[in-house]
Protein backbone atom coordinates (compact mmCIF):
# COMPACT_ATOMS: atom_id res chain seq x y z
CA UNK A 1 0.00 0.00 0.00
CA UNK A 2 1.35 3.45 -0.91
CA UNK A 3 2.28 6.03 1.68
CA UNK A 4 -0.54 8.31 0.49
CA UNK A 5 -3.14 5.56 0.91
CA UNK A 6 -1.83 4.81 4.40
CA UNK A 7 -2.09 8.48 5.33
CA UNK A 8 -5.67 8.66 4.04
CA UNK A 9 -6.70 5.52 5.92
CA UNK A 10 -5.07 6.80 9.12
CA UNK A 11 -6.90 10.13 8.80
CA UNK A 12 -10.25 8.37 8.26
CA UNK A 13 -9.62 6.15 11.26
CA UNK A 14 -8.74 9.15 13.40
CA UNK A 15 -11.91 11.02 12.45
CA UNK A 16 -14.25 8.05 12.94
CA UNK A 17 -12.77 6.26 15.96
CA UNK A 18 -12.96 9.07 18.51
CA UNK A 19 -14.35 12.52 19.18
CA UNK A 20 -11.29 14.74 18.91
CA UNK A 21 -10.49 17.67 21.16
CA UNK A 22 -12.47 16.65 24.27
CA UNK A 23 -10.73 19.24 26.43
CA UNK A 24 -11.05 21.98 23.83
CA UNK A 25 -14.78 21.42 23.37
CA UNK A 26 -15.24 21.35 27.15
CA UNK A 27 -13.51 24.72 27.44
CA UNK A 28 -15.67 26.09 24.61
CA UNK A 29 -18.80 24.83 26.40
CA UNK A 30 -17.75 26.37 29.69
CA UNK A 31 -16.51 29.60 28.12
CA UNK A 32 -19.57 30.44 26.05
CA UNK A 33 -22.12 29.38 28.66
CA UNK A 34 -20.29 31.40 31.32
CA UNK A 35 -20.18 34.43 29.00
CA UNK A 36 -23.91 34.25 28.26
CA UNK A 37 -24.82 33.54 31.89
CA UNK A 38 -22.82 36.50 33.20
CA UNK A 39 -24.40 38.73 30.55
CA UNK A 40 -27.93 37.62 31.51
CA UNK A 41 -27.26 38.16 35.20
CA UNK A 42 -25.65 41.57 34.69
CA UNK A 43 -28.48 42.75 32.45
CA UNK A 44 -31.23 41.28 34.62
CA UNK A 45 -32.36 44.74 35.84
CA UNK A 46 -32.34 45.96 32.20
CA UNK A 47 -33.92 42.89 30.59
CA UNK A 48 -37.20 44.69 29.85
CA UNK A 49 -35.49 47.47 27.90
CA UNK A 50 -33.28 44.99 26.00
CA UNK A 51 -35.68 42.19 25.07
CA UNK A 52 -39.00 42.76 26.87
CA UNK A 53 -42.39 43.46 25.28
CA UNK A 54 -42.27 47.08 26.53
CA UNK A 55 -38.77 47.81 25.22
CA UNK A 56 -37.91 50.41 22.53
CA UNK A 57 -37.92 47.64 19.91
CA UNK A 58 -41.54 46.71 20.59
CA UNK A 59 -43.43 43.55 19.75
CA UNK A 60 -44.92 44.89 16.52
CA UNK A 61 -41.51 45.88 15.16
CA UNK A 62 -40.13 42.48 16.13
CA UNK A 63 -42.99 40.75 14.31
CA UNK A 64 -42.32 42.74 11.16
CA UNK A 65 -38.60 41.95 11.24
CA UNK A 66 -39.11 38.24 11.94
CA UNK A 67 -41.67 38.08 9.15
CA UNK A 68 -39.03 39.47 6.79
CA UNK A 69 -35.93 37.47 7.74
CA UNK A 70 -37.63 34.33 9.10
CA UNK A 71 -35.23 34.01 12.03
CA UNK A 72 -36.12 31.96 15.11
CA UNK A 73 -37.18 33.44 18.43
CA UNK A 74 -39.57 31.96 20.96
CA UNK A 75 -40.34 35.46 22.25
CA UNK A 76 -42.42 36.15 19.15
CA UNK A 77 -44.89 33.43 20.16
CA UNK A 78 -46.50 35.68 22.77
CA UNK A 79 -46.33 39.33 23.83
CA UNK A 80 -47.17 38.54 27.45
CA UNK A 81 -44.92 39.48 30.36
CA UNK A 82 -45.12 36.01 31.90
CA UNK A 83 -43.90 34.36 28.69
CA UNK A 84 -40.96 36.76 28.44
CA UNK A 85 -39.94 36.10 32.05
CA UNK A 86 -40.23 32.34 31.47
CA UNK A 87 -37.97 32.42 28.40
CA UNK A 88 -35.43 34.58 30.22
CA UNK A 89 -35.44 32.23 33.22
CA UNK A 90 -35.06 29.24 30.88
CA UNK A 91 -32.04 30.90 29.26
CA UNK A 92 -30.42 31.38 32.68
CA UNK A 93 -31.22 27.84 33.84
CA UNK A 94 -29.97 26.09 30.71
CA UNK A 95 -26.76 28.16 30.84
CA UNK A 96 -26.09 26.95 34.38
CA UNK A 97 -26.86 23.31 33.56
CA UNK A 98 -24.76 23.30 30.39
CA UNK A 99 -21.94 25.00 32.24
CA UNK A 100 -22.00 22.13 34.76
CA UNK A 101 -22.30 19.58 31.97
CA UNK A 102 -25.64 18.04 32.99
CA UNK A 103 -27.40 16.27 30.09
CA UNK A 104 -25.17 18.22 27.72
CA UNK A 105 -26.86 17.18 24.48
CA UNK A 106 -30.30 18.31 25.62
CA UNK A 107 -29.02 21.39 27.40
CA UNK A 108 -26.98 22.47 24.37
CA UNK A 109 -30.19 22.50 22.31
CA UNK A 110 -32.09 24.47 24.95
CA UNK A 111 -29.10 26.80 25.32
CA UNK A 112 -29.27 27.48 21.59
CA UNK A 113 -33.00 28.17 21.87
CA UNK A 114 -32.40 30.66 24.69
CA UNK A 115 -29.60 32.50 22.89
CA UNK A 116 -31.46 32.76 19.58
CA UNK A 117 -34.75 33.71 21.24
CA UNK A 118 -33.28 36.71 23.05
CA UNK A 119 -30.82 37.88 20.42
CA UNK A 120 -33.23 37.60 17.48
CA UNK A 121 -35.94 39.41 19.45
CA UNK A 122 -33.87 42.62 19.45
CA UNK A 123 -31.01 42.21 17.00
CA UNK A 124 -29.89 45.84 17.26
CA UNK A 125 -28.91 45.36 20.91
CA UNK A 126 -25.93 43.13 20.10
CA UNK A 127 -22.27 43.61 19.21
CA UNK A 128 -19.47 41.49 17.78
CA UNK A 129 -19.38 39.22 20.82
CA UNK A 130 -23.08 38.49 20.43
CA UNK A 131 -22.52 37.53 16.80
CA UNK A 132 -19.83 35.04 17.82
CA UNK A 133 -22.06 33.57 20.53
CA UNK A 134 -24.95 33.42 18.05
CA UNK A 135 -22.92 31.20 15.72
CA UNK A 136 -21.18 29.10 18.34
CA UNK A 137 -24.38 28.16 20.18
CA UNK A 138 -25.52 26.40 16.99
CA UNK A 139 -22.20 24.63 16.41
CA UNK A 140 -22.09 23.51 20.05
CA UNK A 141 -25.22 21.37 19.54
CA UNK A 142 -23.29 19.05 17.22
CA UNK A 143 -20.32 18.51 19.54
CA UNK A 144 -19.76 15.99 22.30
CA UNK A 145 -18.92 18.76 24.71
CA UNK A 146 -19.50 16.71 27.87
CA UNK A 147 -16.65 14.20 27.48
CA UNK A 148 -14.61 15.78 30.28
CA UNK A 149 -15.19 18.27 33.10
CA UNK A 150 -18.93 17.62 33.27
CA UNK A 151 -21.55 15.93 35.42
CA UNK A 152 -22.25 13.62 32.47
CA UNK A 153 -18.66 12.40 32.56
CA UNK A 154 -18.95 11.83 36.31
CA UNK A 155 -22.20 9.92 35.90
CA UNK A 156 -20.72 7.70 33.18
CA UNK A 157 -17.57 7.07 35.23
CA UNK A 158 -19.58 6.04 38.30
CA UNK A 159 -21.65 3.70 36.12
CA UNK A 160 -18.49 2.06 34.73
CA UNK A 161 -17.07 1.64 38.22
CA UNK A 162 -20.33 0.06 39.41
CA UNK A 163 -20.29 -2.41 36.49
CA UNK A 164 -16.67 -3.25 37.27
CA UNK A 165 -17.70 -4.14 40.83
CA UNK A 166 -20.46 -6.36 39.48
CA UNK A 167 -23.25 -4.04 40.58
CA UNK A 168 -26.33 -3.50 38.47
CA UNK A 169 -26.84 0.05 37.26
CA UNK A 170 -30.16 1.69 37.89
CA UNK A 171 -32.02 2.56 34.67
CA UNK A 172 -31.89 6.17 33.57
CA UNK A 173 -35.30 7.73 34.16
CA UNK A 174 -34.42 11.41 33.77
CA UNK A 175 -33.33 11.09 30.12
CA UNK A 176 -36.57 9.51 28.83
CA UNK A 177 -38.69 11.98 30.84
CA UNK A 178 -36.78 14.93 29.39
CA UNK A 179 -37.08 13.47 25.90
CA UNK A 180 -40.85 12.93 26.28
CA UNK A 181 -41.60 16.38 27.71
CA UNK A 182 -39.50 18.19 25.11
CA UNK A 183 -40.99 16.02 22.36
CA UNK A 184 -44.52 17.02 23.34
CA UNK A 185 -43.48 20.68 23.38
CA UNK A 186 -41.84 20.30 19.97
CA UNK A 187 -44.93 18.67 18.48
CA UNK A 188 -47.14 21.42 19.94
CA UNK A 189 -45.12 24.34 18.54
CA UNK A 190 -44.78 22.61 15.17
CA UNK A 191 -48.52 21.86 14.80
CA UNK A 192 -49.47 25.40 15.79
CA UNK A 193 -47.11 26.87 13.17
CA UNK A 194 -44.70 28.46 15.64
CA UNK A 195 -41.68 27.09 13.75
CA UNK A 196 -42.63 28.61 10.40
CA UNK A 197 -39.83 30.57 8.75
CA UNK A 198 -36.23 29.56 8.24
CA UNK A 199 -35.88 25.76 8.44
CA UNK A 200 -32.46 25.66 10.12
CA UNK A 201 -33.62 25.65 13.74
CA UNK A 202 -36.66 23.33 13.24
CA UNK A 203 -34.44 20.80 11.40
CA UNK A 204 -31.90 20.90 14.24
CA UNK A 205 -34.59 20.49 16.91
CA UNK A 206 -36.32 17.59 15.20
CA UNK A 207 -33.03 16.00 14.12
CA UNK A 208 -31.57 15.95 17.63
CA UNK A 209 -34.84 14.74 19.16
CA UNK A 210 -35.11 11.82 16.71
CA UNK A 211 -31.40 11.02 17.04
CA UNK A 212 -31.80 10.76 20.81
CA UNK A 213 -34.66 8.31 20.33
CA UNK A 214 -32.64 6.15 17.94
CA UNK A 215 -29.65 6.20 20.29
CA UNK A 216 -31.77 5.13 23.26
CA UNK A 217 -33.50 2.33 21.34
CA UNK A 218 -30.27 0.94 19.90
CA UNK A 219 -28.55 1.07 23.28
CA UNK A 220 -31.28 -0.99 24.93
CA UNK A 221 -32.78 -3.14 22.19
CA UNK A 222 -29.91 -4.03 19.85
CA UNK A 223 -28.83 -7.65 20.22
CA UNK A 224 -25.31 -6.99 18.88
CA UNK A 225 -22.77 -4.22 19.30
CA UNK A 226 -22.59 -3.26 15.62
CA UNK A 227 -25.55 -0.78 15.58
CA UNK A 228 -24.15 1.04 18.63
CA UNK A 229 -20.70 1.16 17.04
CA UNK A 230 -22.20 2.59 13.84
CA UNK A 231 -24.03 5.30 15.75
CA UNK A 232 -20.86 6.07 17.69
CA UNK A 233 -18.95 6.49 14.42
CA UNK A 234 -21.64 8.85 13.09
CA UNK A 235 -21.52 10.83 16.33
CA UNK A 236 -17.73 11.10 16.08
CA UNK A 237 -17.91 12.34 12.49
CA UNK A 238 -20.53 14.95 13.37
CA UNK A 239 -18.52 16.10 16.40
CA UNK A 240 -15.25 16.34 14.51
CA UNK A 241 -16.93 18.17 11.63
CA UNK A 242 -18.45 20.71 14.04
CA UNK A 243 -15.08 21.16 15.74
CA UNK A 244 -13.49 21.85 12.36
CA UNK A 245 -16.20 24.41 11.58
CA UNK A 246 -15.58 26.15 14.93
CA UNK A 247 -11.86 26.36 14.18
CA UNK A 248 -12.51 27.65 10.66
CA UNK A 249 -14.98 30.22 11.99
CA UNK A 250 -12.44 31.55 14.49
CA UNK A 251 -9.78 31.82 11.75
CA UNK A 252 -12.26 33.56 9.46
CA UNK A 253 -13.15 36.10 12.13
CA UNK A 254 -9.52 37.06 12.66
CA UNK A 255 -8.59 36.97 8.97
CA UNK A 256 -11.47 39.20 7.85
CA UNK A 257 -10.94 41.60 10.75
CA UNK A 258 -7.24 41.87 9.96
CA UNK A 259 -7.64 42.36 6.22
CA UNK A 260 -10.38 44.98 6.69
CA UNK A 261 -8.10 46.85 9.10
CA UNK A 262 -5.32 46.89 6.51
CA UNK A 263 -7.62 48.82 4.16
CA UNK A 264 -8.32 51.55 6.74
CA UNK A 265 -6.21 54.71 6.60
CA UNK A 266 -6.05 55.02 10.39
CA UNK A 267 -4.70 51.49 10.68
CA UNK A 268 -2.21 52.20 7.93
CA UNK A 269 -0.78 55.29 9.63
CA UNK A 270 -0.73 53.57 13.05
CA UNK A 271 -3.20 55.83 14.89
CA UNK A 272 -6.38 53.68 14.93
CA UNK A 273 -6.07 52.63 18.58
CA UNK A 274 -5.86 56.26 19.70
CA UNK A 275 -9.48 57.12 18.84
CA UNK A 276 -11.53 54.56 20.81
CA UNK A 277 -9.39 55.33 23.87
CA UNK A 278 -10.79 58.88 23.80
CA UNK A 279 -14.46 57.99 23.40
CA UNK A 280 -16.45 58.31 26.63
CA UNK A 281 -18.47 55.19 25.80
CA UNK A 282 -15.29 53.08 25.62
CA UNK A 283 -13.43 54.69 28.53
CA UNK A 284 -14.55 53.20 31.85
CA UNK A 285 -11.07 54.05 33.20
CA UNK A 286 -10.13 57.43 31.64
CA UNK A 287 -6.82 57.61 33.47
CA UNK A 288 -5.77 54.20 32.15
CA UNK A 289 -6.84 55.10 28.61
CA UNK A 290 -4.93 58.37 28.84
CA UNK A 291 -1.83 56.52 30.03
CA UNK A 292 -1.92 54.12 27.08
CA UNK A 293 -2.56 56.84 24.50
CA UNK A 294 0.03 59.28 25.88
CA UNK A 295 2.83 57.55 24.00
CA UNK A 296 2.62 57.75 20.22
CA UNK A 297 5.09 54.88 19.91
CA UNK A 298 2.93 52.66 22.13
CA UNK A 299 -0.19 53.46 20.09
CA UNK A 300 1.62 52.67 16.85
CA UNK A 301 3.00 49.37 18.15
CA UNK A 302 -0.42 48.25 19.43
CA UNK A 303 -2.10 49.28 16.16
CA UNK A 304 0.35 47.48 13.89
CA UNK A 305 0.69 44.54 16.28
CA UNK A 306 -3.07 43.97 16.27
CA UNK A 307 -3.19 43.84 12.48
CA UNK A 308 -0.15 41.58 12.20
CA UNK A 309 -1.45 39.08 14.77
CA UNK A 310 -4.94 38.89 13.24
CA UNK A 311 -3.73 38.48 9.68
CA UNK A 312 -0.95 36.03 10.54
CA UNK A 313 -2.78 33.78 12.99
CA UNK A 314 -4.57 31.48 10.47
CA UNK A 315 -1.22 30.83 8.75
CA UNK A 316 0.52 29.86 12.00
CA UNK A 317 -1.70 26.83 12.66
CA UNK A 318 0.89 24.71 10.85
CA UNK A 319 3.58 25.70 13.36
CA UNK A 320 2.61 24.83 16.92
CA UNK A 321 5.11 27.06 18.70
CA UNK A 322 4.36 30.19 16.69
CA UNK A 323 0.63 29.47 16.99
CA UNK A 324 0.84 29.26 20.77
CA UNK A 325 2.75 32.54 20.97
CA UNK A 326 0.19 34.39 18.83
CA UNK A 327 -2.66 32.70 20.72
CA UNK A 328 -1.29 34.02 24.01
CA UNK A 329 -0.95 37.47 22.42
CA UNK A 330 -4.58 37.44 21.23
CA UNK A 331 -5.93 36.29 24.58
CA UNK A 332 -3.90 39.03 26.29
CA UNK A 333 -5.22 41.57 23.79
CA UNK A 334 -8.82 40.61 24.52
CA UNK A 335 -8.19 40.78 28.26
CA UNK A 336 -6.84 44.32 27.82
CA UNK A 337 -9.86 45.26 25.67
CA UNK A 338 -12.17 43.97 28.39
CA UNK A 339 -10.58 46.25 30.99
CA UNK A 340 -9.50 49.33 29.04
CA UNK A 341 -12.45 49.63 26.63
CA UNK A 342 -15.10 48.18 28.94
CA UNK A 343 -16.11 45.31 26.63
CA UNK A 344 -15.98 42.27 28.94
CA UNK A 345 -18.52 40.07 27.19
CA UNK A 346 -17.08 40.65 23.73
CA UNK A 347 -13.65 39.74 25.09
CA UNK A 348 -14.94 36.66 26.93
CA UNK A 349 -16.67 35.42 23.78
CA UNK A 350 -13.50 35.84 21.71
CA UNK A 351 -11.33 34.17 24.37
CA UNK A 352 -13.78 31.25 24.44
CA UNK A 353 -13.47 30.97 20.65
CA UNK A 354 -9.67 31.11 20.92
CA UNK A 355 -9.78 28.23 23.41
CA UNK A 356 -10.36 25.73 20.60
CA UNK A 357 -6.67 26.16 19.70
CA UNK A 358 -5.27 25.70 23.22
CA UNK A 359 -2.80 22.79 23.57
CA UNK A 360 -4.19 19.61 25.11
CA UNK A 361 -1.22 19.30 27.46
CA UNK A 362 -1.92 22.74 28.89
CA UNK A 363 -5.61 21.97 29.36
CA UNK A 364 -4.82 18.68 31.09
CA UNK A 365 -2.43 20.49 33.39
CA UNK A 366 -5.11 23.08 34.03
CA UNK A 367 -7.57 20.31 34.89
CA UNK A 368 -5.00 18.79 37.25
CA UNK A 369 -4.55 22.12 39.04
CA UNK A 370 -8.32 22.49 39.39
CA UNK A 371 -8.65 18.92 40.72
CA UNK A 372 -5.91 19.47 43.31
CA UNK A 373 -7.47 22.77 44.37
CA UNK A 374 -10.87 21.08 44.71
CA UNK A 375 -9.30 18.24 46.68
CA UNK A 376 -7.55 20.66 49.01
CA UNK A 377 -10.78 22.54 49.61
CA UNK A 378 -12.63 19.26 50.30
CA UNK A 379 -9.99 18.17 52.82
CA UNK A 380 -10.22 21.55 54.51
CA UNK A 381 -14.01 21.28 54.80
CA UNK A 382 -13.77 17.72 56.19
CA UNK A 383 -11.58 18.68 59.14
CA UNK A 384 -13.30 18.30 62.48
CA UNK A 385 -13.27 20.79 65.31
CA UNK A 386 -10.00 19.40 66.74
CA UNK A 387 -8.21 19.87 63.44
CA UNK A 388 -8.17 16.15 62.61
CA UNK A 389 -8.63 15.41 58.94
CA UNK A 390 -11.49 13.01 58.30
CA UNK A 391 -11.24 10.44 55.48
CA UNK A 392 -13.14 11.22 52.31
CA UNK A 393 -14.48 9.13 49.45
CA UNK A 394 -11.88 7.55 47.21
CA UNK A 395 -11.87 8.38 43.50
CA UNK A 396 -9.89 7.57 40.38
CA UNK A 397 -6.33 8.83 40.17
CA UNK A 398 -6.94 10.94 37.06
CA UNK A 399 -10.62 11.94 36.94
CA UNK A 400 -9.90 14.68 34.45
CA UNK A 401 -8.80 12.13 31.86
CA UNK A 402 -12.04 10.16 31.85
CA UNK A 403 -14.14 10.36 28.67
CA UNK A 404 -17.78 9.74 27.96
CA UNK A 405 -19.62 9.25 24.71
CA UNK A 406 -22.89 10.71 23.46
CA UNK A 407 -24.84 12.05 26.44
CA UNK A 408 -28.49 12.84 26.76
Amino acid sequence: MSRFALAISAAIARVTESALGPYQTAVIRIGFTATWLLFLLREFPNRQELYGPDGPWDFDLAQQLIGTNGSFTALIWSSGQFWFESVYALAVLTSVLLLLGWRTRTMSVLFMVGVLSLQNRSIFMGDGGDNVLHLMCVYLVFTRCGQVWSLDERRARLAREARARGERNRPDRIGPVLWSVLGLALVAVTVTGRLDGDLTVPVILWGVWLAQAVWWLVGRRASTAEPRILLDVVGNIVHNGALLVIMAEACLIYATAGWYKIQGSRWQDGTAVHYPLHLDYFSPWPALAELLSSSGLMVMLITYGTVIVQVAFPFTLFNRRVKNVLLAAMITEHAVIAVVLGLPFFSLAMIAADAVFLPTTFLRRLGGWAARARGGLSRLLRRDDDGTELPGPRGPENPEHAHVGFTA
